[in-house]
C-alpha cells in the first residue's frame, strides 16, 4: 500500500477521470461477448467503430 501511496493521492485529489475511457472498454466487451462465434473480426469491427460513433454523436 504503501508503494502506491503517490497513486492513491493523485487519484483522490485531482480532477481527471478514466471514465469515459472505461465506459468505452465496458461498451466493446458487450459487442463482441453478443458477437462471439456468429461473425468475423472484420465485421465485428465495423459493429464496434459504428456504436462508437453513435456514442460520440450522442455525447456532443
Amino acid at each position: 500500500m504503501e508503494r502506491d501511496r503517490d497513486a492513491v493521492i493523485a487519484a483522490l485529489t485531482l480532477p481527471y477521470s478514466n471514465r469515459p475511457t472505461e465506459g468505452v472498454n465496458t461498451k466493446t466487451k458487450q459487442i463482441a461477448h453478443q458477437m462471439h462465434g456468429r461473425a468475423s473480426f472484420t465485421l465485428l469491427r465495423h459493429r464496434i467503430l459504428l456504436d462508437s460513433g453513435t456514442l460520440r454523436h450522442h455525447r456532443m
